[in-house]
């Protein structure tokens, strides 16, 4: 049997922002809402009466009708009680049968479009539109995105990061005229070192190359260094910073309109984290060393110094390295350095060093 009861409660009609004080009287299959503020009263059968959760105090209880947009709270513990004692049907859904299964479909076909777009249609777009890209503008991505990182990178105490010894800059540009007279380049090659420990070297879009300090530092010869370079001319020829920054920009506009928040700096900040790490295919990395070779070969220029730095990488670091070096962060480090030792044309002959010490020296002291 249904305790009578009579209690004061607060009530919301769904349409308007409006609190009303109500009335609510129990009878035999329901309550019943009345009130001043009413336009009329309401009543609902105890089978209807569903609860809203984590809405109410830890006395009383907040219920509405099921299918309507109606909310009642009443702070009585003797209500509370016999609400839920009466309402069979209080913590049930009105969901109709099947729609959780079908929310599940329909989300995992919405997550697979999301991946199917990030991994395969935008990566094969970005491969498409790098080679339509005018030089001028890929030149103008290049150089803010030089800036970005340096920026990112950049210390409060040392906001430049680019190094600016004068017989340093001399030694490297000399390194760089004499692979680069190997090859046409459509674009003004610009290289430059950053003051970072990090030993890394990675190429931006538009004919941009950053070597740290870090990777001269590890390197034991100037050839050394002039084989990551030549790398970096490989990746700078075949546009693959330009299809790694449509890639990841494309990725990170999916993923803003998907979970919002991604604002242009979040953007520029995951670009500027792929291009550090480099995370080029297999293949583009292959096609890079091949270039290299081909590159030292030309100059007149062992790339065995290329393999010395790859296997002193691996035994420093191991085939997957922790750090954010795509010189090292690929797999098969071995296999590379036999290939490059492979690819050697000048085994003990005799060659034209690609810096004199001095200049080698002044290329280590670039960042003093």
């Amino acid at each position: 049997m249904v305790e009578t009861l009579s209690v004061l409660g607060q009530f919301f009609d769904g349409e308007t922002a409006r609190e009303h004080g109500v009335d609510i009287t129990t009878f035999k299959t329901g309550i019943r809402i009345t009130g001043d503020s009413l336009d009329q009263y309401h009543e609902w059968d105890f089978a209807d009466i569903r609860a809203l959760p984590d809405q109410a105090g830890s006395r009383g209880i907040a219920i509405c009708k099921s299918g309507q947009q109606q909310r009642l709270f009443a702070d009585d513990p003797n209500f509370a009680q016999m609400i839920k004692t009466h309402c069979a049907n209080l913590h049930n859904s009105d969901a109709p049968r099947g729609t959780y299964r079908r929310v599940a479909i329909y989300a995992a076909a919405a997550i697979s479009s999301v991946l199917i777009i990030m991994f395969v249609i935008v990566p094969n777009l970005a491969n498409r539109l790098a080679t339509h890209i005018p030089v001028e503008k890929e030149m103008v991505l290049g150089q803010n995105t030089v800036r970005q990182i340096e920026r990112i990178l950049a210390f409060e105490t040392n906001p430049n990061l680019t190094c600016s010894g004068a017989d340093g800059i001399a030694a490297l540009e000399k390194m760089s005229a004499r692979l680069s007279a190997q090859f046409d380049s459509p674009y003004e090659l610009n290289v430059r070192v950053f003051d970072h420990e990090m030993v890394n070297a990675f190429a931006v879009p538009g004919g941009q190359v950053v070597i740290f300090k870090g990777l001269i530092d590890d390197a034991d010869s100037p050839e050394e260094v002039a084989g990551v370079l030549a790398h970096e001319f490989g990746h700078v020829i075949h546009r693959d910073p330009t299809r790694l920054a449509l890639r990841s920009a494309g990725s990170v506009g999916i993923l803003g309109m998907v979970f919002g928040d991604f604002a242009g700096g979040a953007v520029a900040l995951v670009l500027a984290e792929q291009l550090i790490a480099a995370n080029y295919t297999r293949e583009a990395e292959s096609a890079a060393d091949d270039f290299a070779h081909l590159v030292l070969a030309d100059a007149g220029l062992p790339s065995a110094p290329m393999a010395a730095f790859f296997e002193k990488l691996k035994e420093e670091h191991g085939d997957d390295a922790g750090f954010l070096s795509h010189i090292a962060s690929h797999p098969a480090l071995g296999d590379r350095a036999d290939l490059a030792r492979g690819a050697d044309t000048i085994a003990d002959a005799e060659f034209t060093p690609v810096l004199s010490g001095d200049e080698w020296q002044a290329l280590r002291e670039i960042c003093d």
